[in-house]
C-alpha cells in the first residue's frame, strides 16, 4: 500500500491494535519481557515500535527489515497464532504479513542491510522523526553482531556480560 493512499485511519488502527489477552494472567507483554529480560516499560515501547513497524510493513513501499528487539516481538507475536492471523493480519492490516528470515551468506546480509536502512529512511518519512536508537540502531550497529544471539536457559547457566576491552593506542 503506497501512503500517499493511506486510509485515515490505517495507522491510527494499527498503533491502536491490541496484543495483549487482557483475561491472561501472562499477557503478550509479560511473556516479552520474561523472555527477554526487559523491564515492562521497555516492553511496552518495543511492542509500540513494532506496531510501527507493521505499518511501515504496509505503506514504506518496499520490503522492510526490523531491528533484534521487534523482531523478537515478531517471532513470538508468531507463536499467537490467532491473534496474529486473524485479528492482525485479516482483521487490522486487511493482509498477510509474511516473516522471511534470511537465507545466509554475503547477498542476503546485503540484502537485509539495504532493506533496513530503507526501513529506518521510511520510519523518519512516515513518522515524521528518527527512530528511538535504543530499539532502532543504526544500520552498522544493527548488523555488527549478527548471528550471535543464542536462546539460553538462565535456571542453568549464568550469563556474565564479556569485559569491553580496550585496543591500545600505538606508540608514535
Amino acid at each position: 500500500m503506497d501512503n500517499e493512499k493511506v486510509p485515515a485511519d490505517f495507522v491510527e488502527r494499527i498503533l491502536a491494535f491490541e496484543i495483549d489477552d487482557p483475561e491472561s494472567s501472562l499477557p503478550f507483554s509479560g511473556r516479552l519481557a520474561r523472555e527477554q529480560g526487559w523491564t515492562l516499560a521497555f516492553t511496552a515501547r518495543v511492542i509500540e515500535e513494532y506496531k510501527r513497524f507493521l505499518t511501515l510493513a504496509m505503506v514504506a513501499g518496499h520490503p522492510v527489515t526490523p531491528s533484534e528487539d521487534i523482531d523478537q516481538a515478531w517471532h513470538l507475536h508468531l507463536l499467537y497464532t490467532r491473534n496474529y492471523w486473524l485479528e492482525l493480519c485479516r482483521d487490522t492490516l486487511g493482509q498477510d504479513l509474511h516473516h522471511g528470515p534470511t537465507k545466509g551468506g554475503t547477498t542476503e546480509g546485503d540484502k537485509f542491510y539495504d532493506w533496513y536502512s530503507k526501513t529506518i529512511g521510511s520510519y523518519q518519512r512516515v513518522f515524521g522523526s528518527a527512530p528511538p536508537e535504543d530499539i532502532w540502531p543504526s544500520p552498522p550497529r544493527r548488523f555488527a553482531n549478527a548471528g550471535c544471539a543464542r536462546w539460553v536457559d538462565t535456571s542453568k547457566f549464568w550469563l556474565l556480560p564479556k569485559p569491553v576491552l580496550r585496543q591500545k593506542k600505538p606508540r608514535k
